[in-house]
């Protein structure tokens, strides 16, 4: 039967789940895999050198999939930010349909897409910042509690929070973010009033994921208690996987006095893709959430999302229809 939702309509998938953007890991291997088996993939961006090699990634996801597909483009503040203008050009000028941006006043972003004809899904944190990317002319947000990879925000707010508080005055599809991974969390959001939901950790420990093995097994391996909130300090907190160079980051970034500076040559980007690609844990920060206490296995694209809307479909019809006609049922 499959699930329905405003935002499978929106964006004209099979199912209501969304592979979110990732640094290094969004790339069209991962995106079409996810696409084919009938949810959302993303390419992620700037983890394309410059907006020509976006170009051609853009490319080479369609030769792999005929399934719609998006692109994640995160604007952050910098003192050499990349030409985002151009990145958004190179979206916009290969007919990429769907579009998810992240971070720092997007609306020029927004307004061009918007112009072109491109859905725009935007990444927020708060409620707050939820209804401002609905004013600016959003079509869809995805909301991310707490318990995500990446960054969480400054409020701390849980999705068993979050996402019905959003739900409460948002009027545009919704899908729910953050501590997602099988069908229990599907229908949990769907229940909280999300469209769908954004899973990023639990993409990274599939098949088609394009980092080593080594760093899937260590999601498998790892429980709820396995990541480190860092940045707290300079009020920029990310979660990311508990590793020796997560727990010097929280050390020296307890210490009297310390700075930004400090920690600096320890959470490169570069340094996380060289850990991710080579599978040595102690090269760089692992971008991981709470929900690798939920990953027990290393599935396909196509294997996961069936097990998940499998699951979840059960739970509906199944487990919480024979608790309301009154049926004793087994948690």
């Amino acid at each position: 039967m499959g699930i329905r939702t405003r935002f499978t309509d929106l964006c004209g998938i099979e199912h209501p789940i969304v592979q979110g953007g990732m640094m290094w890991v969004g790339r069209a291997e991962l995106a079409a895999a996810v696409s084919n088996a009938g949810g959302l993939g993303i390419l992620t961006a700037l983890t394309q050198p410059t907006p020509d090699d976006l170009r051609r990634e853009i490319e080479r996801c369609r030769t792999m999939t005929d399934k719609p597909f998006g692109v994640n483009l995160t604007i952050l503040p910098s003192v050499n930010p990349p030409p985002y203008a151009e990145y958004r050009k190179a979206i916009i000028d290969s007919g990429v349909k769907i579009v998810e941006t992240a971070g720092h006043k997007p609306q020029e972003h927004v307004d061009d897409f918007k112009a072109h004809g491109v859905i725009v899904v935007h990444k927020c944190t708060a409620v707050r910042h939820a209804l401002s990317a609905q004013r600016m002319g959003v079509d869809a947000i995805s909301i991310d509690g707490f318990e995500c990879a990446g960054h969480p925000g400054e409020d701390d707010i849980p999705g068993l929070i979050l996402i019905p508080a959003a739900a409460d005055k948002l009027t545009i599809p919704m899908i729910a973010s953050g501590g997602f991974g099988d069908g229990r969390g599907l229908a949990a959001a769907l229940a909280l009033g999300a469209d769908g939901i954004n899973m990023g950790t639990r993409f990274c420990a599939t098949v088609e994921a394009p980092i080593h093995d080594n760093v899937k097994q260590f999601l498998v391996d790892n429980d709820e208690r396995g990541t480190n909130l860092i940045f707290r300090k300079f009020h920029n907190t990310g979660r990311v996987a508990k590793n020796s160079v997560s727990d010097q980051v929280v050390e020296i970034s307890l210490r009297e006095g310390a700075v930004f500076q400090d920690i600096q040559p320890l959470v490169s980007g570069a340094k996380g893709r060289v850990a991710l690609e080579t599978g040595d844990l102690d090269a760089g920060l692992v971008w991981a959430g709470q929900v690798q206490g939920l990953i027990h296995d290393i599935p396909t694209c196509e294997a996961l999302i069936k097990r998940i809307v499998g699951d979840a479909e059960a739970i509906i019809r199944g487990r919480l229809s024979d608790m309301l006609s009154g049926e004793l049922v087994a948690a």
